[in-house]
């Protein structure tokens, strides 16, 4: 520790620290304009001059290091005439459009010329500055108001790590540019601005900050949930935002938190009950509707009815979803998307390791010494793990190994990029393992200790043929031994896996291979670092949690086995046994399910062999649809019930890492919508008229009874509150099991293609976002060009992809960061509809290209 003093008092701080930070810790304040906490110092804008007793000349202590024993002011007639004059020089050629920019009212430059009474600029130039850049999706930039602070650069490469932001140009005419083809859109530039040189176009002239209600709430586009401020004017959301230091996410946001919030009050939002009559819909009440629904499910009976929930939904919501059918209407014929993602990953390691979920908090990750990313895009699908990867791997010196078909954004930063061959997961994990076993870095005490089976490690990785796992992964030995050794040599270690693996065929092999290579690299249990299965919905832990599953419980429970407990809970008998998904498109199919009911789920886009589920939701006798934003699923529903957004329900959702956080309300359901938690409760009060009122804290109550983990958690109504319902996992001795995974069969050769997440978009909701469509308008088919060339196929073109069970038509794009034999196309597109070629149960199919 180094000490000194500062305005008289004294401060110890660690040897690497500056006299800024100094400075904070004893509560003395320096004016700054280019300091950013998150970053490194820049030292631009020269404000926080301070004097140091014995050096002859004022030193800038944002990046000045301290040393012990000297004695610094902060505050001095002559550092108060440097910073006013260092203003004056800012503020050359700088605008006087304070009246029509858009950071008035919050502006750095604003503030710290009152704060040093800089009243007139008094130096004059020749004007060089370029002009507005308008051409930019989302963002304009606007020089003549920029500082050349730096901040934007810096977190934009720091942070985010996209790298996009540079300085132009040299001198006086140096600028603020952008390589657009980096760009992440993220809009973390515009929030770190201190002028209003970025500035969101989406937010642009909408209001004054000081009109503005700041609610705050969490971002549920992706199961992280940044925390945020919903900003609010005259009833409409206007911008969100997050403060840097006070929240989770660092007040780092991605395309979805910041440009997102679109779809809120989009045309297509839903505002009142519909129900079919004839060939279209017409407006109708709640009595009549919810009336009818009920009609309809006494008349099914309980075996015709089944349902579909969502992780768009809260965890209140969740569970009385699941209740609602399972004793009000008394079919156990429940489920959602997760059972072809999320709920598969959770089985194998909850089989494997005993684990519900992932194994650690998030930033656990930014600590691990090494980190793996196998079959996932996190930069897509969860983008502040991607924030705390940069944080392990590039602020500090963790490795970083990507395995992975394509080439993706952390591509770029890893020391080892292991692209394989699809279908070869369980081949490259195994391989791995083996080589850490063999080369004798795996922590031999450890397994011994906490895996049942140690003894037959070595037993099983012994039938792993290292040359034949390099053939059928399409991975030299030597970037196999490399990575290896990098995960094997690590104290800490974060394995990351995504929806390439929890989505695809024999996915519940896979991740049982990965659940062994996270035991044998020691990730499993370690204080930084762990085992992460991440799926990109928002809600799907709590979803699992609540229980919306035909074979779950709330808590986890297995039905089969945690029936009876439920039974005398809720004084009923619960139905023997309930279809899952497929399950239920087959009895809808075979006429068995008369009503389907679903609730903020859309099976005919999002679900796998999503043709199948089109045909058969046309067959289906009565279809109910309860969600916020019209589509082609709601054209379909006899009736429909228009639900609430996140911002206009209180309720809690449950991140990947088991932290619970309170929805904001900030402001009500449009027209005559209602909370997705009040349309279930009218309808559960008028299929069990005989129970209690439903209200959100009766099930709040409920699920704090019945699901231990959240036993200890407040009632949920809005706040930046955060509550951890499961700790970091420990593992009991001999509770984990090393599981036997044999490799399946080689894929046949020829084209195929993977379905998946794209960068810009959340599901389809964002597709009803103008922030997100400006920057991603439709589906595309990403092809690399050696095969492009072979179909005769060039970029842009029309071309149709055809699988066994269905085709579909989109625009190629051409890239080498797709491996040959590969096709990728993201899901989220209605027009497009890439599931329709997807078989159930798989995200990569064979397909034949040709041009449409």
């Amino acid at each position: 520790m180094v000490t000194l003093t500062i305005d008289g008092k004294t401060a110890s701080v660690p040897a690497e620290s500056t006299i800024l930070e100094a400075a904070l810790q004893v509560g003395v304040r320096i004016p700054t304009l280019c300091w950013l906490q998150k970053v490194s110092p820049t030292g631009a804008c020269r404000i926080c001059v301070v004097e140091i007793e014995g050096v002859d000349r004022p030193m800038t202590a944002c990046n000045t290091v301290v040393k012990e024993g000297i004695v610094v002011t902060t505050q001095s007639e002559k550092l108060f005439a440097i910073r006013k004059q260092i203003v004056e020089l800012l503020l050359v050629n700088h605008p006087l459009d304070c009246p029509v920019c858009d950071a008035a009212g919050e502006c750095d430059l604003q503030n710290i010329c009152y704060e040093l009474n800089v009243t007139q600029q008094p130096f004059e130039a020749e004007d060089v500055n370029p002009p507005e850049i308008n051409g930019w999706p989302l963002i304009q930039q606007v020089p003549s108001r920029c500082v050349l602070c730096e901040k934007c650069v810096k977190v934009c490469h720091e942070t985010v790590g996209s790298s996009a932001l540079f300085v132009n140009e040299k001198g006086d005419k140096s600028f603020i540019d952008k390589d657009v083809d980096l760009c992440e859109f993220c809009g973390n530039c515009v929030s770190v601005c201190p002028t209003g040189t970025m500035i969101s176009k989406t937010f642009k002239f909408k209001a004054r900050p000081w009109e503005l209600t700041k609610v705050p709430s969490v971002c549920t586009y992706c199961p992280s949930h940044c925390q945020v401020d919903v900003n609010v004017k005259n009833g409409k959301v206007l911008r969100m935002t997050s403060d840097d230091g006070t929240t989770v996410n660092n007040g780092n946001l991605c395309v979805g938190g910041f440009f997102g919030h679109g779809y809120l009050d989009s045309p297509k939002r839903l505002t009142q009950p519909l129900i079919k009559s004839g060939t279209s819909s017409t407006p109708s009440t709640w009595d009549d509707v919810l009336g009818q629904v009920a009609d309809k499910v006494r008349e099914a009976g309980p075996s015709a009815v089944a349902a579909l929930g969502s992780p768009r939904l809260s965890n209140e919501e969740n569970f009385l979803f699941q209740k609602l059918f399972r004793v009000a209407v008394g079919t156990n014929n429940i489920d959602s998307e997760a059972r072809f993602g999320a709920l598969r990953a959770f089985n194998s390691l909850n089989a494997a390791l005993g684990l519900a979920g992932a194994s650690n908090t998030i930033e656990s990750i930014g600590q691990a010494d090494a980190v793996l990313v196998f079959g996932a895009d996190v930069t897509a699908e969860v983008p502040a793990i991607d924030w705390q990867i940069e944080k392990a791997t590039r602020k500090q010196n963790g490795k970083l190994v990507v395995a992975n078909m394509r080439q993706v954004k952390l591509t770029r930063y890893a020391n080892t990029h292991l692209d394989y061959k699809p279908g070869s997961e369980v081949a490259l994990a195994g391989a791995l393992a083996k080589i850490i076993v063999d080369k004798g870095l795996a922590d031999d005490g450890y397994l011994a200790k906490y895996v049942k089976n140690a003894g037959d490690i070595k037993k099983q990785l012994k039938s792993v043929n290292l040359k034949k796992a390099a053939e059928a992964t399409g991975v030299s030995a030597a970037l196999l031994e490399e990575a290896a050794v990098y995960l094997g040599n690590a104290k800490n270690v974060a394995v990351i896996f995504g929806a390439d693996v929890a989505r695809s065929e024999g996915a519940e092999s896979k991740v049982l291979a990965i659940a062994n290579l996270a035991l044998v690299c020691g990730a499993v249990g370690s204080e930084a670092g762990g085992i992460f299965p991440i799926d990109e919905k928002g809600n799907s832990q709590g979803l699992l949690d609540m229980g919306v599953a035909t074979d779950l419980l709330p808590g986890l429970k297995a039905f089969a086995t945690a029936k009876s407990e439920f039974e005398k809970v809720w004084s009923t008998t619960l139905p023997a046994k309930g279809l899952d998904a497929q399950g239920i498109l087959e009895g809808i199919e075979k006429g068995e399910i008369k009503v389907l009911y679903l609730a903020a789920t859309n099976p005919v886009v999002s679900f796998p062999d999503s043709g199948r589920w089109q045909k058969a939701l046309e067959k289906v006798d009565f279809l109910v649809v309860q969600d916020i934003l019209a589509s082609g699923l709601t054209e379909m529903a006899d009736v429909v019930l228009p639900g609430a957004a996140d911002v206009e329900k209180s309720g809690s959702v449950t991140s990947l890492d088991h932290q619970l956080s309170k929805l904001g309300k900030a402001r009500n359901p449009l027209g005559d919508a209602r909370a997705d938690l009040e349309i279930l409760a009218d309808l559960y009060g008028r299929l069990a008229p005989r129970a209690e009122a439903v209200t959100l804290a009766s099930v709040i109550a409920e699920i704090k009874q019945l699901v231990p983990a959240y036993g200890q958690v407040e009632s949920c109504g809005g706040g930046q509150y955060r509550h951890a319902v499961r700790a970091p996992f420990a593992p009991a001795e001999k509770s984990m099991t090393f599981s036997d995974v044999k490799e399946s069969a080689a894929s046949d050769a020829g084209l195929k293609l993977l379905s998946g997440k794209m960068l810009f978009h959340f599901g389809t909701t964002s597709t009803f976002a103008e922030g997100n469509m400006e920057v991603a308008q439709a589906g595309y088919l990403e092809m690399n060009p050696v095969d492009a060339e072979a179909c005769g196929i060039k970029e842009g073109d029309m071309v149709k992809v055809t699988s066994a069970v269905g085709a579909a038509t989109g625009k190629t794009k051409l890239s080498s960061k797709v491996q040959k034999g590969l096709v990728f196309a993201p899901y989220h597109f209605a027009d497009m509809n890439i599931q329709q070629i997807i078989p159930a149960g798989c995200n990569l199919t064979a397909v034949q290209v040709s041009k449409a």
